[in-house]
């Protein structure tokens, strides 16, 4: 069995500050670079993630506040699969990943840190992406920084 090993992440969990919902919070403030947005639409948008997995980790989530996938109306999931579509084309172009991880995690007990909002992850992966540095040293080597990648990713190459 493979893992996706990111204790990394336990900041994240333990150490959360934000009061109230990411996902309504973060497009509401129009302060995309700060806020890691990557593309926005009607009813959509996509944002890096602050604790990725791996470079070039994005999610896309609606506007409107919902917590399950079954409530997302059909212009909403439309957009949202189109944008991942693009999204993920952009990350061919810049990263050139060899795979990727691409999910929802919905509730608690599926795994979602933020059960409320539901929100699609992408996480690109290459071969051999994991190595000793989380295990041995409790690291994750990240090659490129947030604001790097959202530059490259609105790049015109991108």
């Amino acid at each position: 069995m493979e893992r996706l090993w990111a204790p990394w992440r336990s900041r994240f969990i333990y150490h959360s500050k934000l009061k109230g919902c990411l996902f309504c919070q973060k497009p509401r403030s129009l302060r995309d670079r700060r806020n890691l947005v990557i593309e926005r639409g009607k009813y959509v948008f996509s944002m890096l993630n602050l604790y990725p997995y791996n470079n070039g980790h994005f999610m896309i989530a609606p506007y409107r506040h919902i917590a399950h996938l079954t409530l997302l109306t059909s212009r909403e999931s439309g957009e949202l699969f189109e944008m991942l579509k693009r999204t993920l084309k952009k990350l061919d172009r810049v990263l050139k990943p060899h795979g990727y991880n691409v999910g929802f995690n919905i509730g608690r007990a599926g795994g979602a840190g933020y059960h409320r909002h539901i929100h699609l992850h992408g996480v690109p992966r290459w071969q051999g992406d994991t190595n000793f540095m989380p295990v041995l040293n409790d690291t994750k080597v990240m090659i490129e920084s947030l604001d790097e990648m959202r530059k490259r990713l609105l790049s015109k190459k991108g």
